[in-house]
């Protein structure tokens, strides 16, 4: 039988650390207040797509404090909420000590020898192109940023297919990180925790995957958060872009030339919040904003799709 702090650091790893900033604090205040530590914190901020780095992570778990509203059954609650049982999760091992490690600077730009790697990748193919088909995406132009691995290593040890999107600062499109998704044929993504991650010690805030390359922007632009929400929405209307996370969307900036703007509000507080300030930062340069919006609550345009075909 698990113990408690190794039922609280199943639970947590069971929850998406990609969620917004008011959940993953929530979680965090939670985890500490379960018994967990800051290396298990760094570990499964590490796995979420919008991963500031070690850090952030590290300087907001010392400021969590004990509240009267927030504790260990708030951790588990989520957890079951999102699917969690102990009788169903392994014992996960506990990470290694991090305490004297020295904390690691966040790049500005994407390191050498990954853009070296992400060079030598091909188009989305095989695996890669069945799993965008599954799940009701369009297949992006081969001179857009998405390119495919058919034998990815992922930092848990397992080596499978995977689509690697090279993320790029949207102002000045210097590369910054990449972005990789463990696929299967099917549609659903690899059996590995977790199956898409950002690199870490890279910046994510202002970055864009551009999934169709800047020429392609003769008039309008559709955006998302993420890739196969953007691929989704590109079935119907194209170029599209990935914003990555909410925050990334929120913060989007106008560009010159583009004269009309879709975005895919993924239907939840975060998605509203950061679909709104878009829009309004774009109207206010008047050009025309449309927001296309899933009708069930919790879902984006891919989980719309997938449900209707």
């Amino acid at each position: 039988m698990l113990n408690d702090i190794d039922r609280a650091r199943s639970a947590l790893f069971h929850l998406d650390a990609g969620c917004d900033r008011a959940e993953w604090i929530r979680i965090g205040m939670a985890a500490k207040a379960a018994g967990l530590d800051v290396a298990e914190w760094i570990d499964w901020c590490a796995s979420g797509a919008n991963y500031g780095g070690e850090r952030e992570a590290r300087a907001v778990w010392r400021s969590f404090k004990q509240t009267g509203g927030i504790g260990a059954a708030t951790l588990f609650r989520a957890a079951i909420d999102a699917g969690w049982s102990e009788t169903a999760v392994a014992r996960r091992p506990a990470p290694a000590v991090r305490h004297s490690e020295p904390e690691r600077e966040i790049r500005a730009t994407l390191d050498p020898r990954w853009l070296t790697y992400w060079n030598l990748l091909g188009k989305v193919r095989d695996v890669g192109r069945a799993y965008l088909e599954a799940r009701q995406c369009a297949i992006p132009p081969t001179d857009g940023d998405l390119r495919f691995d058919p034998a990815a290593r992922h930092p848990a040890g397992y080596v499978g297919p995977c689509l690697v999107a090279l993320v790029t600062n949207v102002a000045s499109r210097e590369p910054i990180s990449l972005h990789r998704t463990w696929v299967n044929a099917d549609g659903t993504k690899a059996d590995v925790d977790p199956p898409r991650m950002l690199l870490g010690g890279h910046r994510k805030a202002g970055g864009v995957i551009r999934l169709w390359p800047d020429e392609a922007l003769t008039q309008g632009l559709a955006i998302a958060e993420g890739v196969e929400t953007a691929l989704s929405l590109a079935r119907v209307f194209q170029p599209a872009w990935a914003l990555i996370d909410a925050g990334n969307l929120a913060k989007f900036p106008v560009l010159a030339g583009v004269d009309s703007l879709l975005i895919a509000e993924d239907h939840d507080e975060a998605g509203a919040r950061a679909a709104k300030a878009s829009a309004i930062a774009w109207a206010s340069e008047d050009r025309e904003v449309r927001i296309a919006k899933a009708p069930v609550a919790g879902d984006d345009a891919n989980d719309y799709l997938r449900r209707a075909a």
